[in-house]
């Protein structure tokens, strides 16, 4: 049986699970603390699938044809 690679389908933005030291530098860069971020739940198929934890931060990246890009942050709780 074939697995559905969901992280490569059209409709879902790029994830990228940050390294600690990587999450650090964005929020003092950012000036936010983690409480300040929008969440994200462990149960998110794309959580599950990066093999993310609580505390993780994660970074979306979306493509429009309007604006470009946008990068936005998530923290899984």
């Amino acid at each position: 049986m074939t697995r559905l690679d969901i992280s490569r389908h059209v409709l879902v933005s790029t994830h990228i699970l940050l390294t600690k030291e990587e999450a650090e530098k964005v929020m003092k860069e950012l000036g936010v603390t983690p409480d300040d971020l929008p969440k994200i739940t462990t149960r998110d198929p794309m959580v599950k699938y990066l093999k993310a934890k609580r505390g993780d931060l994660i970074k979306l990246i979306r493509n429009s044809p309007t604006a470009g890009q946008s990068v936005s942050y998530r923290v899984v709780v």
